[in-house]
């Protein structure tokens, strides 16, 4: 048994959700003890906020369409300390949050994001690594951090967070949270993380053009000063 003082901090994790019925289960039942699974419904239509409810998470509706707009909704709902994000899909265990928690909650990073391992034929498709190594690329010439990838799965307290003023409420949400961060002086780190063929079809990286959509998202939020506050960007249908 796990003593108290070895157990992972208590935090909310924030899970983003679009048609996820069939990937909810397998996730919930994975959400670390003593945490609060806010699962946010941005318009599903195959059940997935009934779904997440009778399996006890909390459930928050987004009617603007967007991944940025369904995370910032999830931490605004947040009480916790600490906030993770984990996709909603079954690609990431989130019980590999509370190890990751951990370290931040130690004070070995202020942002920590879970490197994605691609497990499996499929877990990876080309165009979508392909759109993640220009962007870490275009991420080390704009602020200097030298991370590999910019997956979803990451770790940071609530209060910090909120005190970036994020405003990206479409696919460069989660790039704009590390720039912004970085432009702040934090110290951002990863760490490895198994990535496994998701469940369903992806709403932002499952084509070649969802992908470039995405970039071009995210090469907005690298061409932002340092310092800038911009207005908020409207989430859009996926």
């Amino acid at each position: 048994m796990t003593s108290s003082a070895c157990a992972p901090p208590r935090a909310d994790l924030v899970l983003p959700c679009l048609d996820e019925a069939q990937a909810l289960p397998w996730v919930l039942a994975r959400v670390p003890a003593g945490w609060r699974a806010i699962v946010v419904d941005n318009g599903s239509t195959d059940g997935s906020a009934e779904i997440a409810r009778s399996l006890g998470a909390t459930v928050v509706h987004e009617s603007r369409r967007g991944f940025g707009a369904a995370c910032h909704a999830g931490l605004l709902a947040a009480r916790a300390d600490l906030v993770c994000f984990c996709d909603c899909d079954a690609s990431m265990d989130p019980g590999l949050l509370a190890a990751m928690a951990v370290r931040v909650a130690a004070g070995e990073a202020d942002l920590l994001l879970g490197r994605r391992r691609p497990q499996g034929r499929g877990a990876w498709p080309v165009h979508a690594r392909a759109g993640n190594l220009a962007l870490a690329r275009m991420l080390r010439s704009r602020t200097g951090l030298r991370l590999h990838d910019l997956g979803p799965m990451r770790v940071a307290r609530r209060e910090a967070l909120l005190g970036l003023e994020l405003t990206d409420r479409r696919s460069g949400y989660p790039l704009q949270m590390v720039v912004r961060a970085a432009d702040a002086g934090w110290r951002v780190a990863e760490t490895d993380i198994p990535y496994l063929p998701r469940s369903g079809k992806s709403k932002v990286t499952g084509t070649w053009r969802g992908t470039w959509q995405a970039v071009r998202d995210m090469r907005k939020v690298l061409a932002e000063p340092p310092g800038s506050r911009s207005a908020p960007t409207e989430g859009v249908s996926a």
